[in-house]
């Protein structure tokens, strides 16, 4: 850390860009994270080449979590906290491999097929009060903080009449502003609706994420699994769209140049949101990998029970990964980023959040061709202290 920065390396961005301290990091380095006796060394990995070899490699790094000093890195373990059964990154194969197998039902292609004309309604409904609102409006406020809870309730089976209180329990719970009681007074609230939607789910299955797994594998999929995994669909679905959202309009508003790609073929499109995501890369890092023995990586030993994190938005930056990689570029052939993860933990979702971010940005050029920045002079605010990169207001004018 440094006293003009306070945040851990791995998460310090400047503008649309990673911190050049991070990218000056080294492929491989020790960091320091916390102070006094919170303090933690981790290694942190920001080469490509790096930061793919530890994610992919459930034999020698593991990301399940100990909680007792009796368990075995990556073992089965003998305590796991409620609030991590059912999310896949806390789990290494073969428990995540039957967990996983178990969730994919809600993700196949005919269910993406089947979202298409709902996420496309929700984006246009929220392009229509943005309109009926009038220019300027802020495009946070109308579309990257309500499009993604929409589509993941959809996704996941909530009640329509239930969304708008399903999504403030979400919030609320996570709301860093609010006491600790309120927040976990708040967190067992959204646990209970969840339990009780799965409850009913197993009665009738519906045709959301839940009642798809409930219909295919029965009691084999446990009722706090299926909560558990709703929660971390929730979190990373919400956060990290909203994010892409903001600066995808921001960075291409500053390169109205590509915003054609939008224009276009339904290809153009999908490449250009590929670019997009490469390049702005909003999740900070994965969970944290943990060397299951002592090995040693990119001329480093690494040490039994080590901890290493690796920075996505650093490694999707690396000049090795293609030419000019700090240029955005929506025509470029895509590239092998890691966005997404890789490996067993590349996001399940992957599929669902090209599908949003493609038509969100579409929809958007189509109904607004002459869309830019209210203020080009104003400064932009961004969201520092959420769990993935974003924007806390973006004011455009058509």
């Amino acid at each position: 850390m440094s006293e003009d920065d306070p945040r851990p390396l791995h998460i310090r961005r400047q503008g649309l860009d990673p911190a050049d301290e991070l990218l000056a990091a080294g492929a491989l380095t020790r960091v320091t994270i916390g102070s006094g006796a919170d303090a933690e060394t981790h290694w942190m990995a920001t080469a490509h080449a790096v930061v793919r070899q530890v994610m992919g490699d459930h034999q020698q790094f593991s990301t399940r979590r100990r909680w007792d000093p009796r368990d075995e890195i990556g073992g089965k373990g003998i305590f796991r906290p409620r609030e991590l059964v059912g999310n896949l990154m806390d789990y290494d194969p073969p428990e995540h491999t039957r967990l996983r197998r178990k969730l994919t039902p809600g993700f196949t292609l005919r269910k993406m097929q089947r979202m298409a004309p709902y996420i496309e309604q929700i984006v246009n409904d929220r392009l229509d009060e943005m309109e009926r609102a009038g220019s300027p409006a802020d495009l946070i406020a109308f579309v990257a903080d309500k499009v993604p809870g929409a589509v993941l309730c959809e996704l996941v089976g909530v009640p329509r009449d239930d969304r708008d209180m399903f999504m403030k329990l979400c919030h609320g719970h996570l709301d860093a502003s609010l006491s600790q009681k309120r927040r976990a007074a708040l967190g067992d609230k959204f646990s209970r609706y969840l339990l009780a939607m799965i409850a009913r789910e197993r009665k009738e299955p519906g045709e959301g994420m839940i009642g798809a797994v409930v219909a295919e594998y029965g009691d084999d999929a446990t009722d706090e699994e299926l909560r558990g995994f709703c929660v971390q669909v929730m979190l990373a679905g919400d956060d990290n769209i909203s994010g892409m959202i903001g600066l995808g309009v921001l960075a291409m508003l500053r390169h109205p140049e590509q915003i054609d790609a939008f224009r276009g073929d339904e290809q153009s499109a999908q490449r250009a949101v590929d670019e997009l995501i490469r390049y702005l890369t909003v999740p900070y890092s994965p969970t944290p990998r943990i060397a299951r023995e002592d090995l040693t990586l990119a001329g480093q030993e690494i040490k039994k029970g080590d901890s290493v994190i690796c920075s996505l938005p650093a490694a999707n930056r690396d000049p090795a990964l293609a030419p000019d990689v700090d240029r955005l570029d929506v025509t470029r052939e895509p590239i092998p980023h890691v966005a997404f993860g890789h490996g067993v933990h590349h996001c399940l979702g992957a599929a669902l959040a090209r599908l949003e971010l493609r038509t969100v940005f579409t929809e958007l050029w189509r109904r607004f061709p002459a869309l830019r920045l209210a203020d080009p002079a104003q400064d932009t605010e961004f969201r520092l202290t959420t769990p993935a990169y974003g924007l806390t207001e973006l004011m455009v004018a058509w």
